[in-house]
């Protein structure tokens, strides 16, 4: 809309004589439209061929297989109609615009803008730059989020871990794995767990203890681990001692974290009586707090207990020698489970996997925030162009009354900084009440802070000034001379 009135100077005295010589209203409204609609298809026909070509980076960057159903009538009819829609609102203005110039004062030099002309395109330039605005800023908030998931301490090392999955033979061989997997050069610990450390999602709430009030039900997190689950984990205590092979007990004892001793109100948690699904063990150790879940979760109430068989043997490699310990591995499993493949997982990556959607998001909207601006900057340009085609007389004279042109260009410039300035107001609120509900999400997260909206205006100036700083420039070095001789 706004590069389209930004030509329509140079088009005025065509519809002038236009109209002087009978042509409706009606006749030249469609034909802009029409042009407007024209320019749509080409653009349709473009966005096609970029389509075909970005798809398959796009679907690597989101882990989807869209596909583009060329072979549907549907697709087509929508597309051909969403193109059309696109064309008539985008050319409405100008046509509406374009076919109201009266013939007289177009051909004499002496059309006005309307008040109301000039504040709906200058609108448009806010819109978009709100937009611009709070693409960056969310930009900002998304990449934070995503650097704290990836550096947040766990409560374990995650690092030079390995998941291999409990099947097969490995089952019921599991401690001749773990005593030759410990001979292997660069292996450090070994052990076992019903269910993935980085995403625990076995629940239960048939808990009792000494003190618990009768009929309340409380959502426990629960797992089952072998020996040296601890020590292979990396996890701290903060009382009491890990299962052991010197205790027979064990077989009946709980290992809880601090806020299961919290909930249970246990101060002296060691030794104290639990009771699962009826069946009465005693608790061994406290375990500081860790995460088993997704940060966007709080950390449950858990308990863990000693169990002989599990989902996933868990390998911590020492490090710089991972590379040496999954040779040696991959050798033992096609010995002791010959009928299964040899996998694994490093449990950083599966980690990792949790946050796929925020990783996703936070790449597609660097891309999505340089398309804001760069639509924002040619909708500035626009305005720019239009802007100073009719103030080219003034300037002219102002430039023979003296003024220089640097005067000039901060005449010129000031203007767009004064819209932008607004769209930056506009949307900061926005902006700040858009990610915090993002971020709610999380039941761990960072903040939105005040530098990201100092930043985002600080990009947002600048690349106005650079914007419009070629159309100012150029009006303010125009020889006024020819300026006026042309009006």
């Amino acid at each position: 809309m706004n590069l389209t009135t930004a030509r329509s100077v140079k088009r005025a005295r065509e519809i002038g004589i236009r109209k002087a010589v009978g042509a409706m209203r009606g006749v030249l409204i469609r034909q802009f439209i029409g042009e407007a609609v024209l320019l749509a298809a080409f653009s349709m026909i473009v966005a096609i061929l970029l389509v075909i070509l970005l798809l398959p980076a796009f679907n690597q960057v989101t882990q989807k297989q869209i596909q583009l159903p060329f072979v549907e009538m549907g697709f087509w009819l929508k597309l051909m109609v969403f193109t059309v829609i696109i064309g008539v609102v985008s050319g409405s203005y100008p046509a509406l615009y374009l076919s109201s110039f009266n013939p007289v004062t177009v051909l004499k030099g002496t059309a006005k803008l309307s008040t109301g002309s000039v504040w709906f395109r200058k609108g448009l330039v806010v819109f978009q730059f709100v937009l611009s605005v709070m693409l960056i800023i969310g930009t900002m908030v998304v990449s934070r989020q995503v650097g704290f998931l990836q550096h947040q301490n766990l409560g374990y090392d995650r690092e030079n871990l390995i998941d291999i999955p409990f099947e097969g033979a490995l089952g019921s061989r599991y401690e001749v794995f773990k005593t030759e997997a410990s001979k292997i050069l660069g292996v450090q610990a070994v052990t076992h767990a019903d269910n993935n450390p980085t995403n625990n999602d076995n629940n239960t709430n048939a808990v009792e203890w000494s003190g618990k009030e009768p009929g309340v039900k409380v959502q426990f997190a629960q797992t089952g681990v072998g020996y040296d689950f601890v020590s292979t984990m990396k996890l701290k205590l903060q009382e009491g001692r890990d299962f052991s092979k010197n205790f027979g007990t064990d077989s009946t004892a709980y290992l809880i974290n601090e806020t299961a001793a919290k909930t249970m109100g246990y101060k002296e948690p060691i030794g104290k009586p639990l009771i699962v699904n009826g069946q009465i063990g005693h608790i061994v150790g406290v375990l500081k707090d860790f995460h088993f879940e997704s940060l966007h979760q709080q950390i449950q109430p858990l308990f863990i207990q000693l169990t002989d068989g599990g989902s996933h043997i868990l390998i911590r490699t020492k490090p710089g020698q991972t590379k040496q310990a999954l040779t040696g591995l991959e050798q033992l499993c096609r010995e002791l489970n010959p009928d299964f493949p040899f996998s694994y997982q490093f449990l950083d990556e599966e980690y990792q996997r949790l946050y796929t959607s925020e990783q996703v998001v936070g790449k597609l909207s660097n891309v999505f925030a340089l398309m804001a601006i760069f639509i924002s900057c040619l909708g500035l340009l626009g305005l720019a162009m239009f802007t100073a085609e009719q103030r080219v007389k003034e300037i002219s004279i102002r430039k023979i009354l003296g003024a220089s042109a640097g005067s000039i260009f901060t005449l010129l410039s000031s203007e767009f900084l004064v819209l932008v300035i607004i769209a930056f107001m506009i949307a900061s609120p926005l902006s700040w009440y858009a990610m915090n509900k993002w971020l709610d999400g999380f039941a761990y997260r960072t903040d939105v802070k005040w530098w990201m909206f100092a930043l985002s205006a600080l990009i947002v100036l600048t690349i106005t000034l650079l914007t419009v700083s070629f159309q100012a420039v150029k009006a303010a070095l125009a020889n006024p001379v020819k300026s006026l001789k042309a009006e």
